[in-house]
């Protein structure tokens, strides 16, 4: 499979990597101050660029026929343009905001919990993200799928920084160096605590299950998830 990379930074790299170690090739990379490229060369591309390159990368697969996964992050107020132009361009398209295979099955854990503890009185829920000091966005996209997923089946309206009340969920963003990534869910109470965490140990995670999404969004047309991709 020809592997266009949008976006060249460490993630970039290390998709590289891994996906030369599952038999693919590099037809392109863009680095992110890169706007005028060729994509059509590739049967796939994957997007880890800026929150401002994002929809320019997205929309030009669109127009070349290219499938593309998307995984920047800080753009998704122009979500909805983009899956209405993959329908009008019939593409095909997948964004996540972690393509972790490990985050996703978190991401379902997640949603359980919350619809177990809905009906549970006197517990506060919370949110702590933590990330490397190079991630632009906060809280992340990560935080915010975990905090849809309490929201869809629990009483809470919304998320904010730092605080929450009874309909907030309040998530709290920390970056420290050479951090991948840790999200903890807390549900408190006067007394106990009901915790789920995931925490990432290095970027290989993200970037292998890219790359399976990638191979599985080749062959088809439309908006799909990681949901899709792992059959969830």
């Amino acid at each position: 499979m020809k592997i266009a990379l949008l976006g060249y930074g460490k993630m970039g790299k290390t998709i590289e990597k891994i996906a030369i170690e599952r038999g693919h090739t590099i037809v392109l990379k863009v680095d992110k101050d890169d706007t005028d490229y060729n994509v059509s060369q590739a049967d796939v591309a994957i997007d880890f660029s800026i929150p401002t390159a994002a929809v320019n990368n997205i929309t030009n697969c669109f127009n070349a026929n290219v499938p593309i996964v998307s995984g920047t992050t800080g753009w998704l107020d122009h979500y909805d343009t983009m899956v209405h132009l993959c329908k009008e361009k019939k593409g095909a398209f997948i964004y996540a905001s972690n393509y972790s295979l490990g985050v996703n099955l978190f991401f379902e854990l997640n949603k359980k919990l919350a619809k177990m503890m809905s009906s549970v009185e006197g517990y506060d829920i919370a949110m702590e993200e933590i990330h490397h000091t190079e991630k632009l966005d906060a809280p992340s996209g990560t935080a915010i799928t975990l905090a849809e997923g309490i929201i869809e089946n629990t009483n809470k309206k919304t998320w904010k920084l730092d605080k929450g009340d009874h309909e907030t969920i309040a998530i709290t963003a920390k970056r420290i160096d050479r951090v991948p990534g840790t999200h903890t869910v807390t549900y408190s109470s006067k007394v106990d605590n009901i915790e789920i965490a995931h925490t990432a140990h290095n970027r290989s995670g993200f970037a292998l299950g890219a790359v399976i999404a990638a191979e599985w969004l080749k062959e088809r047309i439309g908006v799909f998830t990681m949901r899709d991709v792992l059959g969830l």
